[in-house]
């Protein structure tokens, strides 16, 4: 089993920065990639950006591409969300998510691909 904490959320200005961090733990080892998802109220989950836990491989969704940065600790087992210029419609419960499978690059948007999640943390971007 791979657990999985998130931490960083807190509410900011239009504008503003904020780092996400989704600690890893347990049967690490297991891990071939790491997305971020996020849920509005009233919608769908939606995928932000993973990236291979391996390193190599990166995928960001075309609405963060050049806000948002994702990055790890190898040593902490950690992974980071680097969020910059954000915007009222980026309010959401982040949470991060873990692939089991070598085959999560097929479909890594989907968040069926992904075996275990954190219990999320709120983003709230005041206007």
């Amino acid at each position: 089993q791979v657990q999985l904490v998130e931490s960083g959320g807190a509410l900011v200005q239009t504008g503003g920065s904020l780092r996400l961090a989704c600690a890893a733990s347990g049967r690490t080892f297991s891990i071939y990639g790491l997305g971020w998802f996020r849920q509005a109220p009233g919608k769908e989950r939606e995928f932000v950006v993973a990236f291979s836990w391996s390193g190599g491989a990166t995928y960001y969704a075309d609405s963060v591409k050049g806000r948002f940065t994702i990055s790890r600790d190898n040593a902490k087992n950690t992974a980071y969300l680097q969020m910059n210029s954000l915007q009222p419609e980026y309010t959401a419960v982040y949470y991060c998510a873990a692939a089991l499978s070598p085959r999560w690059h097929a479909d890594y948007p989907g968040r069926y691909r992904y075996d275990s999640w954190g219990q999320g943390t709120q983003v709230t971007v005041s206007s």
